[in-house]
């Protein structure tokens, strides 16, 4: 049985020995970390490692665009180091906003800078030299001092056909966000088999529906109204259901389009309810195929107690 949890909580860094540990003997297995304006991809990862000698990693994901090509090869081998044979590297195409308004690298041709990105790393991490003009970029003469024994496996970051195709044709698998349980079934087949499926799948342990679908709706319309992931509900047959939602975020009006998003998307996108209801949601994401479920816990009902609610839904796995 495999069961991921997002890290870093909430806690700081040096506060984290106990809560891993405790996660771990919990049920816990993997451990995966994101990157957008809290910590970075890898360095969470690595204080991990030292703490949980037998626990697996992965990144989901660090961005191809906020790291050179031979910087992102190295984070890569560090974290291999400290995880031998234990850790997954996510890589993607991450979004305009982090890429171009916060690290100020132009936002271009996202679909050819990962799949450059990951024709670069399978020989870079294997040692060799690297001198190759690649569609999106140029590297010469690169070689990595300690490359990465075992292989390290790559998985790509996905929304849509062509980018899931390139996570089965060329990678290990594929990182998906914000779909449900049945959405798999359309995904999966894409990437292929016996490729890895991670799942990045927003949890809130809480019986009072009306306040997570209430306060949940605001992470939507945050979300979904980005163009690459708006064009994946489309894709995964969400357009009508959203498409009020995405009218009124156009014209403005934010009140408006959080009315316009249907509780029933809420229910499909944000696993809520008691910890059993919560266990049993994220078991029909692995019957439907995901390899690696990585829980995302929403602090959405104050009256709960987090910590024992993410040991509670381990517990009921």
């Amino acid at each position: 049985m495999t069961l991921g949890i997002t890290v870093p909580l909430g806690q700081s860094l040096h506060e984290h020995a106990d809560l891993l540990r405790a996660l771990y003997d919990g049920g816990y297995t993997d451990f995966w970390s994101s990157e957008t304006a809290e910590l970075d991809a890898f360095t969470p990862l690595a204080y991990a490692a030292a703490v949980l000698p037998e626990a697996r990693f992965g990144t989901a994901i660090a961005s191809v665009f906020t790291r050179g090509p031979a910087l992102l090869a190295m984070s890569a081998a560090a974290v291999a180091e400290t995880a031998p044979g234990r850790f997954t590297l996510g890589i993607g195409a991450s979004s305009p906003a982090i890429a171009q308004r916060w690290n100020s690298v132009p936002y271009e041709k996202p679909y050819s800078r990962v799949r450059d990105t990951l024709r670069f790393l399978r020989p870079a991490l294997a040692g060799e030299r690297i001198d190759e003009s690649y569609d999106t970029f140029q590297v010469k003469g690169f070689r990595l001092e300690r490359p990465v024994s075992p292989s390290l496996p790559i998985v790509v970051g996905a929304l849509r056909e062509r980018m899931l195709g390139l996570a089965g044709a060329e990678g290990d698998g594929a990182v998906l966000n914000w779909l449900s349980a049945s959405d798999v079934a359309k995904a999966a087949p894409v990437v292929g088999a016996g490729k890895q499926l991670v799942a990045r799948i927003f949890v809130c342990v809480s019986e009072n529906a009306d306040l997570v679908r209430s306060v949940a709706k605001r992470l939507i319309t945050g979300y979904l109204t980005v163009p690459a992931y708006a064009d994946f509900q489309r894709w995964l047959g969400r357009g009508d259901a959203l498409s009020p939602m995405w009218t009124a975020w156009a014209s403005g009006d934010r009140k408006a389009a959080l009315a316009a998003v249907p509780d029933h998307v809420v229910d499909e996108l944000v696993v809520h309810g008691s910890a059993e209801e919560c266990a049993a949601h994220v078991r029909r994401y692995a019957d439907a195929g995901i390899t690696t479920p990585v829980l995302k816990f929403l602090p959405l009902d104050p009256s709960r107690d987090l910590a024992k609610d993410v040991l509670a839904v381990a517990a009921a796995y």
